[in-house]
């Protein structure tokens, strides 16, 4: 007796299941080639790639409970949702706006979640879908608009910890001086879409980590957002520091790209030390 194939959800027939997933390809193969090669190739930050590979693996992870959830009692809202997300799509696509047809994306996979799995499966699946906002391209308004105050708060903090610690160091909106050098503060270094990938990191370990406890798991959420701030300014620091005793062509050259790494080290370091914090100082009763 053959064992039935787990990856197919119940009473799809695998032919129209490869001719849908065959579609999705055709369909959006376009939107990434101009996202990586045209006019939006330049909105990208280079995490996106590995926000979709991440998305798709959580949604791998839950396959075996999706494929035990029953048919949807109707495939009339997935089929109106599915229309909505391929409005969307062609909206973004003849406006020539990446941003619009990547949500489009969003919308017409969980609108074949809801079409097959009805709402059930749409609960089971809505991180890996909620996850794949961080792969959209942030509006430059938006980020202009933002980026300035978050410059400037890194600049401050940085400055005074450095201070602090005996460097001679000082600020001018955002340019830090330390020693002789000149640093300004770019976007790179303490900007919206960095943060904006540094919260998708913790809001992944948040999901994966899957405590017990809706406080912990909300709070953890929610604090990410500082720990985010914190970890640009460590990066700021790190920059400041290589500057002034390596000089002005370490800082701006290959170690630059070092202190990038430290920045999402010392995320994830504060990370889960904010996270073993919870786990210490919530009363027992919301950890159950």
């Amino acid at each position: 007796m053959s064992r039935p194939n787990r990856l197919l959800p119940a009473g799809v027939d695998p032919v129209a299941l490869a001719a849908v997933v065959l579609g999705l390809v055709l369909l959006y193969l376009p939107t990434f080639w101009d996202w990586a090669h045209g006019v939006w190739a330049a909105e990208t930050q280079g995490h996106e790639l590995i926000i979709l590979a991440v998305s798709a693996w959580l949604l791998a992870r839950r396959r075996d409970a999706l494929a035990a959830l029953p048919p949807a009692a109707s495939t009339w809202p997935g089929r109106c949702l599915l229309a909505l997300g391929l409005l969307v799509y062609v909206v973004g696509r003849s406006q020539e706006v990446v941003r619009v047809e990547l949500l489009s994306l969003i919308l017409v996979l969980a609108a074949l979640l809801l079409h097959y799995r009805g709402r059930a499966g749409l609960r089971l699946a809505w991180f890996p879908l909620f996850f794949l906002l961080f792969a959209l391209p942030l509006p430059f308004e938006l980020v202009l608009t933002l980026t300035g105050p978050l410059k400037t708060g890194a600049s401050v903090v940085a400055t005074w910890l450095l201070s602090a610690i005996g460097y001679p160091v000082g600020r001018s909106g955002v340019v830090v001086t330390i020693g002789q050098y000149q640093l300004l503060v770019t976007e790179a270094c303490a900007g919206l879409q960095t943060m904006f990938t540094l919260e998708a990191m913790g809001l992944l370990y948040a999901s994966l980590m899957n405590h017990p406890s809706t406080l912990r798991n909300g709070l953890l959420a929610m604090l990410v957002v500082p720990v985010s701030f914190s970890a640009n300014v460590v990066r700021v620091m790190v920059l400041a520091m290589i500057t002034f005793h390596f000089g002005d062509a370490a800082g701006q050259g290959f170690l630059h790209g070092f202190a990038g790494m430290v920045l999402f080290l010392a995320a994830l370091l504060f990370i889960m030390g904010v996270d073993r914090l919870l786990g210490l100082l919530l009363p027992q009763r919301h950890m159950a």
